[in-house]
């Protein structure tokens, strides 16, 4: 670790000093970044560790280095995709446990693969994968309304008023970055409802491990250059040095030393992200494969190529958005469109990580943040349901080929392996290396973690 100049003394302490003892010390991580280097945080007992974002050592080996979370905005259909239901189909229009007529599939089944496993016609290319796929298919979680599973689905919080750091972040948090040249945590086109900006914050967590929002079309809000990088260098050098000698003088802020190294990210970023993000860059095989076309109709093909761009220049937590899977009317027309714009890109993916190597060390997961009911909603539409509803994973630690749990003959309620959102976050983080019950933040007298007080890891789906 090189020595750095000691800095101009404020109130008989040195600003090194102040630096390290305020605000736990991230002052003195701020200017880090500005630096370049990793200077040591001070713990207890004088002990130093590196700075937030540099990789880590997990609790325990890792079976996964990254994952990419294709979330379904709304509630997909179930048993009108991935969970097939004889009975239901058998039984369409019978009145169903608790009342309500039960409404069958329009859609046809099929078996598919060496495991025989039934997809509906809606999604034939995720069906030719299907024996690298590893269900869990006992969900369930604590709340009907979308903007408190969505928030919960993210940040194991199920009430909006109790903001609580996001998956990304506390995957950042402990396990640091692969690639200090860019951002850990990126989220591509996420919903503006449903939370917001909480399902990619940081809540009590040091902001340095937030998500960094990417439009579909890989535009970076607020990071655009204006002028050739090296004019832009000089301009932020000449403000970088009178943000210096500002910072060094008494009784100045110590905001400064985070505005510094928010300038210096953001230039990194505007160099690097952009780049990654151009998938014009691509062989024009490729941009086929994962349908990429203009407009609209094309945005969940973009994001999912940037998103495999991004995992293999080694961004730890991506996550792309497919919204309007709420479908309480206009059920069998919505669900042909959305997984029209689904299927191929998500198909696409999962051939492209594992032509590249990457899906050994690449988690993915698909899911909504709740499923939906047996019974019909109006003319054609079906109801929210959080009592039982699958996810699908693949990749790096996970059973090919494997379904854990189950639904009732009807899919409406988990009757074994039945997984709690928290098990489900519990289950992630142990494939990351990270023990659930030690990944822990103090704020507020207590002791914080992404599963509260509860979650069990579900070891029965690791490979």
């Amino acid at each position: 670790m090189p020595e750095f100049p000691e800095l101009p003394i404020i109130g008989g302490l040195s600003r090194r000093q102040v630096l390290r003892g305020a605000g736990t010390g991230f002052g003195m991580l701020a200017l880090a970044g500005m630096l370049g280097e990793a200077v040591p945080r001070v713990l207890a007992g004088g002990a130093a560790s590196p700075g937030p974002l540099i990789p880590k050592v997990p609790h325990f080996p890792a079976k996964a280095k990254r994952i990419i979370f294709l979330f379904m905005n709304g509630a997909m259909s179930q048993m009108d995709t991935f969970d097939y239901k004889p009975q239901l189909q058998k039984d369409d229009g019978k009145v169903g446990p608790g009342g309500g007529t039960l409404t069958g599939s329009k859609f046809k089944f099929a078996q598919h693969g060496e495991t025989g496993t039934w997809v509906s016609e809606l999604y034939p290319h995720v069906a030719q994968h299907v024996d690298k796929l590893c269900f869990v298919r006992g969900l369930h979680t604590d709340t009907p309304a979308h903007p408190e599973a969505v928030i919960q689905l993210h940040t194991g919080a199920r009430l909006a008023s109790l903001t609580r750091p996001s998956l990304g972040a506390w995957l950042l948090y402990g396990l640091g970055t692969e690639n200090q040249d860019l951002p850990g945590y990126v989220t591509i086109n996420p919903p503006p409802n449903f939370g917001g900006a909480v399902n990619y914050g940081t809540a009590f967590l040091p902001a340095q491990f937030q998500g960094t929002r990417v439009s579909d079309l890989g535009q970076l809000p607020n990071i655009k250059a204006q002028e050739s990088a090296g004019l832009q260098r000089r301009r932020l050098d000449l403000l970088q040095a009178m943000n210096r000698d500002l910072a060094a003088t008494p009784g100045a802020p110590d905001e400064l030393d985070g505005v510094i190294a928010s300038y210096e990210l953001a230039f990194k970023m505007q160099g690097k992200v952009p780049e990654l993000l151009d998938i014009s860059q691509e062989p024009q095989a490729v941009q086929d494969a994962y349908g990429v076309k203009p407009g609209p109709a094309g945005s969940f093909a973009r994001q999912c190529l940037m998103a495999r761009r991004l995992s293999e220049a080694g961004v730890r937590f991506v996550e792309v958005a497919q919204p309007g899977w709420d479908h309480h009317t206009n059920l069998h027309n919505g669900l042909i469109n959305n997984a029209r714009a689904t299927d191929q890109p998500t198909a696409a993916l999962l051939a492209d990580l594992q032509q590249r190597g990457l899906l050994d060390e690449t988690l993915v997961l698909f899911g909504s943040e709740f499923g939906r009911q047996p019974t019909s909603q109006g003319v054609d539409g079906r109801d929210h349901n959080i009592t039982g509803y699958p996810m699908w994973l693949a990749g790096a630690g996970v059973k090919p080929g494997f379904s854990y749990g189950g639904t009732d003959e009807y899919g409406l309620n988990a009757v074994e392996g039945r997984m709690h959102m928290n098990d489900l976050h519990a289950t992630l983080l142990a494939l990351m290396g990270l023990d659930h019950t030690r990944l822990t933040y103090r704020y507020a007298g207590r002791d914080f973690r992404l599963t509260d007080v509860a979650g069990e890891v579900v070891s029965e789906i690791f490979a």
